[in-house]
């Protein structure tokens, strides 16, 4: 039960800090600043509900496509960390991240009448680093009820960034611009931790892997001459 619980906090703090709610909150304003309050409530709930689609099916799918281009788990965490890597350096400088979202396409995006699903939803919330770090999370256990962890903190991420977003005038506020981005280079501090993490972790599987398959190797080799008088 300990361990279930220990990985459900550390899972919801990395896909929190991951998603970054509160460091999407300027953008978020100003894609809907032509929209009234009503609306723009409304925009927040249906960018966090495409966001939870998104990443339950990323989550359910994650070894289908491991099978499928032939990657293993310790390759993708270690592509995960450097994406997550250089998320969070750009969070640490408090300062939009093209690895998530492009200038282009948050201009592009200002330019349309719905910005729920492109880019709110994907890349800002459900982007390529939220996306990599619940694909590794569900594939690293084959226990399925560590799969219903991440879809159960996918859930409540998804839920808080919609609460923060609904509530962004507010909070924009009340935090101000250094108060989001003090906030901001916390969770960057910690991002990048764990993109260290996880790019240890797969270097030490691909490392295991390799020797294990060496000394296999140089074991088949042998055997012949040790039969042989």
């Amino acid at each position: 039960m300990i361990e279930f619980l220990t990985f459900a906090i550390m899972a919801f703090s990395m896909l929190f800090f991951v998603m970054d709610p509160l460091g999407n909150l300027p953008i978020f304003i100003t894609l809907t600043a032509n929209e009234t309050a009503t609306q723009r409530r409304l925009t927040a709930r249906r960018a966090s509900i495409a966001a939870f689609v998104i990443l339950f099916c990323c989550t359910l799918g994650g070894s289908y496509v491991f099978r499928l281009f032939g990657l293993t788990l310790d390759a993708f965490r270690i592509a995960g960390g450097v994406l997550l890597f250089l998320i969070g350096l750009d969070m640490l400088r408090a300062q939009p991240s093209r690895t998530r979202s492009s200038p282009e396409e948050t201009d592009e995006g200002v330019q349309k009448d719905d910005v729920a699903i492109v880019p709110l939803a994907m890349p800002l919330l459900a982007g390529p680093g939220t996306v990599a770090s619940v694909m590794v999370l569900a594939s690293q256990n084959k226990d399925w009820r560590y799969t219903l962890i991440v879809i159960a903190v996918v859930a409540l991420c998804c839920l808080a960034s919609w609460l923060i977003l609904r509530a962004a005038d507010p909070i924009s506020h009340l935090l101000g611009h250094t108060g989001i981005a003090v906030f901001e280079r916390i969770m960057g501090l910690l991002v990048v931790a764990i993109a260290i993490q996880f790019m240890a972790d797969g270097a030490i599987g691909l490392l295991t892997n390799a020797d294990i398959t060496m000394s296999a190797g140089g074991g088949a080799a042998r055997s012949p001459s040790q039969g042989s008088p």
